[in-house]
């Protein structure tokens, strides 16, 4: 260890080089895993707040909700199984809505609840509605960014329908658009003014899929009794959400070659380091000194950089995070912020092996010969 740290001392501006570089790619990191996360919940926001285990949707809807179209007798059998009290229907459709007095069209998406079961979500500001309410919403507070406020009047472009504004949730959102929920009583309302005449939606109720907290009998139950039903659980019904997967799989490859490229650049800069000190280093093994103790040197110089780096590149993702726009999706949780880091110093002392091999390769008569020629 001291070793290390007199070496460090000594070369202060080759280590503050490096020790930049590992801030910035730190900060890289954290950003873009920060960026991943947050987009992935912002996508999925609504669904993952559910506190359901399970959905049934219909078979080959390929586990999207916008495909699937269920019937009140799946939903009245689904509740024998699993219990009235734990199936809960749920009918969302993407729209595109104009708050009154203003030009911008906000794209969103509706979802009918039972606003009296756990499907509802908690009202931040304003105030909640029931299903006997008439004309009112609860919607996301992003919409506050397009100018929407409690009162105000939001138009459906696809039917012509207006809703009042009565209160507004926090984080729910799906497929990147602000959620709007209504009650049972205006989706029924909307689905027939936006449905075919004569057909399924019009006709009768449906429902796109229904939510529901089951055991793995009761799943097993369910698919034996509903053959053209499928019951998927809550992470498949995400990973079904459109460009979920694309999404979070390009912003995961980019994290990986940026885990990767910080290895490779602490391993250049130290494998370099280290062949320009063989001479020192075979001097040192000469007079007695260990390998190990030499091995351990260059692993605690690269340990020591490596947390350095991500504790300034936490300050300052925590600084950039304050000050990013709401409209920004980024979240970076203190296990993610764990996990991130824990990885980070692994790949680098990964890399420092390099290094740790040349030094335990260095022949001490040969570096003394060389220093003497």
């Amino acid at each position: 260890m001291y070793l290390a740290i007199r070496e460090m001392r000594f070369a202060k501006a080759r280590y503050l080089l490096i020790a930049t570089i590992m801030v910035l790619i730190a900060f890289l990191v954290l950003f873009v895993t920060g960026l991943a996360q947050g987009l992935a919940y912002d996508n999925a926001a609504s669904v993952k707040n559910m506190d359901a285990t399970h959905f049934l949707v219909e078979q080959d809807s390929n586990h999207r909700f916008t495909r699937s179209q269920v019937d009140q007798q799946v939903l009245d059998k689904t509740s024998s199984i699993v219990g009235g009290e734990n199936a809960e229907p749920l009918s969302l459709k993407m729209t595109t809505v104009t708050p009154s007095g203003k030009t911008e069209k906000v794209d969103a998406t509706l979802f009918a609840v039972n606003l009296g079961g756990w499907l509802a979500p908690a009202v931040t500001e304003g105030s909640s509605i029931s299903n006997q309410t008439d004309g009112y919403v609860l919607v996301d507070h992003k919409l506050k960014d397009a100018g929407v406020q409690i009162g105000t009047t939001l138009i459906d472009q696809a039917s012509g329908v207006s809703w009042v504004v009565s209160g507004f949730v926090k984080n729910e959102s799906f497929s990147h658009t602000p959620a709007i929920f209504l009650n049972k009583q205006d989706w029924s309302r909307y689905q027939a003014l936006t449905s075919r005449p004569g057909t399924e939606a019009a006709d009768s109720q449906v429902y796109n899929a229904i939510a529901m907290k089951a055991s793995k009998d009761q799943v097993k139950e369910l698919q034996a009794a509903l053959p053209d039903s499928e019951v998927i659980m809550k992470s498949e019904a995400i990973s079904a959400i459109p460009g979920y997967k694309e999404e979070q799989g390009s912003l995961m490859m980019m994290l990986f070659f940026l885990f990767v490229i910080s290895a490779f650049v602490l391993a250049v800069f130290f494998y370099v380091v280290t062949i320009q000190k063989t001479s020192q280093f075979g001097i040192l093994k000469a007079i007695g000194t260990r390998t190990a103790y030499l091995a351990g040197s260059v692993t605690l110089q690269v340990f020591i950089l490596s947390v350095g780096s991500l504790v300034i590149s936490v300050l300052l993702v925590q600084l950039f995070e304050a000050v990013l726009p709401s409209s920004m999706p980024f979240q970076l949780g203190i296990t993610t912020l764990a996990l991130t880091c824990l990885s980070f110093v692994t790949m680098s002392l990964a890399g420092s092996l390099f290094s740790v091999w040349k030094v335990a390769s260095i022949d001490a008569l040969d570096a003394i010969g060389r220093t003497a020629a």
